[in-house]
């Protein structure tokens, strides 16, 4: 591929859904806009996000919980500071946090049944997104302590995905990934331990960011996840993504890792230059021997060629993962392990969570440690990929593009009834390229790389090393202002 490629159009890699109409809910930045300019009140953008969100309870089950009358009253006291001439990025704002996040007042579930007491203080990122300004309507499901790729479990059924409801929106961000896609909000917080965030983007036809690990706190966890999970947005455009990543960033006092501060919003504007792109479609060593679904290929080499037409140098890379996999399971079981512990009735919790939570148990401490231990010697093999220094002999990119997961979205109910060991199987089958990310603590974005012919979003990554989220902001903007992907919503009921 060279800068002066034309893409080849491809059926199913522009997709379907209908274009933008006038009566389609806003974005977040037009949101915050609308409101700083009078024309709307955030009563009436969280009344009319509070009927969005019922009217789609049934075909979508996107949220766990609402605190509808507590987001109303915040919604009238937006309204007062804005007509006394206060200003914030999202004053009166309404948003979703994922069901793993910390509310004051509301039972932090993650997904899980039985009884839990309500939190007693906001996460931080709560906190920031509220000190924006934001209006927090409730929390979206997710899978049972955010383990699969797909958001189903008997606590609360399954969440849909409003491309087509037969299917799952992934997992665990997939509530989150749901209601943004649906228009039900205009953003919303998730989580990345191992895709979470991008995998879910993907099958909505959404940008998702996952940070720097330490951009957005995970306070009141010191390190979630073994250092595998980190926070992020969701949204249908990188200004929308850039503007919330933003307002939740930052650290909370006892935080463990604080990178420099990024500006994703000018990012978004800028310019991102002409970048040297490695297109890797092998996926990462795994026992499934995965090779991505041909219409997954085909729309990811789409993308690369149309990066190719606008400039950038693009050409086929192989990464040298090695076998990061063996640093991955040790942290994530433990993770899984650390939380199942501390439920306080483990026998509600799914037989999968409950072998898992013997598996972290087996390989934590020690383990975990060594583990651990190791990735410094994965930052130095992997950024590799990325050395500008003069001595580059398979390095020298700026940025990796993937797909984010081998296939399309699964069918719900695909995984029901399966072992703890065949569901990790198909999880790893179904997406093998996120996870790495989530060991080396690096950012990565997904963006939408078009449909199935069956109408099924699919999406790629854009991946980077340490602290590189403007550049990947600055190219996803870029990108996205070619493809025009936020021209298409899913045809649903309820907006």
């Amino acid at each position: 591929m060279s800068s002066a490629a034309e893409p080849t159009r491809r059926t199913g890699t522009r997709g379907p859904g209908r274009p933008d109409s006038p009566a389609a809910p806003p974005g977040l930045a037009d949101s915050a806009r609308l409101l700083a300019d009078g024309t709307t009140t955030s009563s009436a953008l969280v009344g009319a996000a509070l009927s969005r969100i019922e009217a789609g309870r049934d075909g979508l089950n996107a949220f766990r919980h609402l605190r509808a009358e507590a987001a109303l009253d915040e919604a009238a006291e937006a309204d007062r500071r804005l007509a006394a001439g206060e200003r914030l990025p999202l004053l009166g704002v309404p948003v979703a946090v994922k069901d793993d996040t910390d509310v004051a007042g509301m039972p932090t579930y993650f997904g899980c049944d039985g009884t839990l007491p309500p939190a007693t203080a906001d996460s931080e990122a709560v906190r920031r997104l509220r000190a924006a300004g934001a209006v927090v309507v409730g929390k979206t499901n997710s899978c049972e302590l955010g383990q699969w790729a797909f958001t189903e479990g008997p606590a609360f059924g399954a969440t849909r995905n409003p491309w087509n409801t037969a299917h799952t929106p992934g997992g665990s961000s997939g509530g989150s990934a749901a209601a943004v896609a649906a228009g039900l909000v205009p953003a919303a917080l998730g989580s990345d331990g191992a895709g979470s965030i991008r995998i879910p983007a993907a099958w909505t036809h959404l940008v998702g960011i996952k940070p720097q690990r330490g951009r957005i706190s995970v306070h009141p966890y010191s390190d979630a996840f073994q250092g595998l999970t980190v926070n992020g947005p969701l949204a249908r455009t990188v200004a929308d993504a850039a503007l919330l990543l933003d307002a939740a960033a930052g650290p909370h006092p006892d935080d463990p890792h604080r990178p420099p501060a990024v500006d994703a919003r000018a990012a978004a504007r800028r310019d991102p230059g002409r970048l040297r792109i490695g297109l890797a479609l092998r996926p990462p060593l795994t026992l499934t021997r995965t090779a991505p679904h041909p219409e997954v290929a085909r729309a990811v080499t789409a993308l690369a060629e149309a990066l190719a037409r606008l400039g950038h140098h693009v050409e086929e890379a192989r990464p040298r993962y090695g076998l990061i996999g063996l640093a991955f399971v040790p942290r994530a079981t433990a993770g899984i392990a650390e939380l199942a512990a501390a439920h306080p009735e483990p026998g509600l919790l799914d037989p999968r969570t409950r072998s898992a939570l013997r598996t972290g148990t087996r390989l934590g401490g020690r383990i975990v440690r060594a583990a651990r231990a190791r990735e410094v010697r994965q930052h130095r093999r992997i950024g590799a990929f990325f050395d500008q220094g003069p001595a580059r002999s398979c390095g020298g990119y700026d940025v990796l593009l993937t797909p984010t997961t081998a296939t399309p979205p699964p069918r719900i109910g695909a995984h029901d009834g399966l072992s703890a060991w065949r569901t990790d199987l198909a999880m790893t089958a179904a997406c093998p390229y996120a996870w790495p990310w989530n060991v080396l603590g690096w950012p990565g974005v997904n963006v939408p790389a078009g449909f199935t012919h069956d109408g099924l979003p699919v999406g790629a990554q854009l991946l980077g090393p340490s602290r590189s989220e403007a550049r990947l902001v600055s190219l996803a903007a870029q990108l996205e202002a070619d493809r025009r992907w936020y021209e298409h919503r899913p045809p649903v009921p309820g907006r």
